[in-house]
């Protein structure tokens, strides 16, 4: 029996690794790193967004890589016009896309599942797409379970209209607002949040199994 909660604790686990780390100081802060980044790249605007949006949707690399937040203070310092707005949603959701799919196929090179590619709920979907780490934690899952990989197409289709909504409003709101949704606090109570409903599912699970 394949158990829920192993996926979130070991997020959590790497989660606090990190923080840790990146308290004593043992590796530099990832908002650190891209800042170089962003020194180094020089015009490159749009490779940049999509080097830094790749880099946070993979699984565990995106909790060390403040992406989302670093994209969104690259588009509040350019003031981006409506031509701006469509090149860096096409960038965004491009690399959150390629994320998705080196995701789902590092989840089906982990599994030893031999059967599925069932349809993946569109309301689960919707669901993990609220942040890109739990995205990118979601696409894991479909392909050790080996769902079908239209799952990561349907996420790019509809990462669309979330990314242009998501852009257009970083230009209209302040930074201070927008990195609230980017603290490790909220990254931990996110996956504490999913651990508590692993387990409940596992224990529905296993009395299932019991009968």
């Amino acid at each position: 029996m394949k158990y829920a909660f192993v996926l979130p604790t070991t997020a959590l686990f790497a989660l606090g690794l990190i923080a840790t780390l990146v308290h004593f100081d043992v590796i530099p802060p990832g908002l650190a790193i891209l800042e170089d980044l962003k020194s180094s790249f020089g015009e490159y605007f749009y490779v940049l967004i999509f080097c830094i949006i790749l880099a946070e949707s993979i699984v565990y690399v995106g909790f060390y890589f403040p992406g989302q937040f670093f994209a969104v203070v690259l588009v509040i310092l350019s003031k981006p016009s409506i031509t701006d707005i469509l090149w860096l949603t096409l960038a965004m959701v491009a690399a959150a896309t390629l994320g998705s799919f080196i995701n789902y196929r590092l989840g089906r090179l982990s599994s030893d599942h031999k059967t599925g590619h069932s349809s993946t709920s569109l309301k689960a979907l919707l669901l993990a797409m609220v942040h890109i780490n739990s995205l990118a934690f979601f696409m894991f899952n479909q392909g050790s379970n080996r769902k079908t990989i239209k799952v990561v197409w349907m996420a790019g289709l509809l990462n669309l209209p979330y990314y242009l909504v998501l852009i257009t409003g970083t230009a209209l709101l302040s930074e201070e607002i927008m990195q609230v949704a980017e603290s490790t606090w909220l990254m931990i109570s996110m996956v504490l949040v999913w651990l508590v409903v692993a387990i409940i599912l596992d224990i529905k699970q296993w009395r299932a199994a019991q009968h």
